[in-house]
């Protein structure tokens, strides 16, 4: 039965309660630390061991933790799902931007986090290129094999959900505890499965699908990242039944009509009618994002295909995406090189992933 047995009601609604306790005990170091958090931020690689022995003991343990690899990691799946980013990594980013993320507004209790955050209505793009930067560093060629640099970035966003955590818990008047800790384990594990499972859902709508075996070593490449970031690996699913039947469970407990999913979903479909360079194109953006996420969770954004189209027209839409990134023989260094080149012209500034620096008192 593998893991199937644990994907129950019980389970699941235990990890609502559970967020991560070794983040969470460096942000509460950080948050009077506006100096650590601006040093953090200017690092170019993870300090060493030696560097780390003279930390403050919260940061020191937080930070010891990425320098030990975890021993389930398999080098041949983790290269079979380097290699397919290698050659789909901008149509994995699209799929990222038109289907994971409005398919995650449709959680109704998860979405209660993100809509308290305005950079996510208020920079749409901002916030999109982030998450597409994160995408690309964990996905760098020999990452977990042969060279570790993603572990900066993947230790950034983890502390970035710790400080959420924090600002949302102790801030957020309104936080209904029915909702789950702010940023919980199941919630983390279903982001999780959005950046993974629904990208090969999503490749198999265009008829793209890159079979069961690629499938899978996807699905363990977010079983090494979920392990950096903090999620409890113990229910993350190793095979695509046991992912197939973890997103099904997830998605009858928490995809519901909400005021958040609905404030989400608005600015992220205008982005793209005003990114997308060709306007027929562009005025298909709610078609292709209800086309993705499927009627029930399309209905539960109030989002709906507005024509019935060919899957060639969804493909070609998805080539003018929000990166703006075409042309043939795609490559790893082409995606994250195109992807640079137009966050700088965008934003008039290199991109780069920071955590909160508190104000100073």
């Amino acid at each position: 039965m593998g893991k199937l047995t644990l994907y129950t009601n019980k389970n699941l609604e235990s990890l609502r309660k559970v967020g991560d306790s070794l983040a969470d005990d460096a942000v509460l170091f950080l948050i009077g630390e506006a100096a650590w958090c601006e040093k953090i931020n200017s690092w170019k690689a993870l300090p060493s061991k030696k560097e780390l022995a003279s930390f403050p003991a919260e940061l020191k343990s937080f930070f010891l933790f990425f320098h030990q690899a975890p021993d389930f990691i398999v080098p041949g799946k983790v290269k079979t799902a380097q290699e397919f980013f290698d050659k789909e990594g901008n149509l994995y980013l699209s799929l990222l931007g038109f289907y994971s993320l409005p398919y995650c507004y449709a959680f109704a209790d998860g979405a209660q986090v993100l809509v308290r955050s305005k950079r996510i209505t208020d920079e749409v793009g901002m916030r999109l290129s982030e998450t597409a930067l994160f995408l690309l560093d964990c996905f760098v060629p020999g990452t977990f094999i042969e060279e570790n640099k993603s572990l900066l970035t993947i230790a950034k966003v983890r502390l970035i959900h710790a400080f959420s955590r924090y600002f949302v818990s102790k801030y957020a008047k309104d936080w209904n505890s029915d909702w789950g800790l702010p940023i919980n384990q199941e919630d983390m594990i279903g982001t999780n499965l959005a950046f993974s499972l629904m990208v090969m859902r999503g490749m198999e709508k265009l008829n793209r699908f890159p079979g069961i075996e690629t499938h899978e070593a996807v699905l363990h490449y977010w079983k090494v990242i979920g392990h950096y970031l903090g999620i409890d690996i113990a229910f993350w699913p190793e095979t695509a039944k046991e992912s197939f039947e973890l997103e099904k469970l997830i998605r009858k407990r928490h995809v519901r009509p909400s005021e958040a999913g609905n404030t989400l979903i608005r600015p992220l479909l205008g982005f793209y009618e005003k990114s997308i360079p060709d306007t027929t194109l562009s005025s298909l953006s709610e078609t292709l994002v209800a086309y993705f996420v499927g009627k029930e969770v399309a209905g539960v954004l109030g989002i709906k295909e507005k024509a019935k189209l060919p899957k060639s027209v969804y493909a070609l839409v998805l080539d003018f995406n929000f990166l703006k990134q075409n042309g043939g023989n795609p490559s790893y260094l082409k995606t994250r090189t195109q992807f640079l080149e137009q966050s700088k012209t965008q934003f008039g500034k290199e991109l780069s992933l920071n955590i909160p620096v508190p104000k100073r008192p």
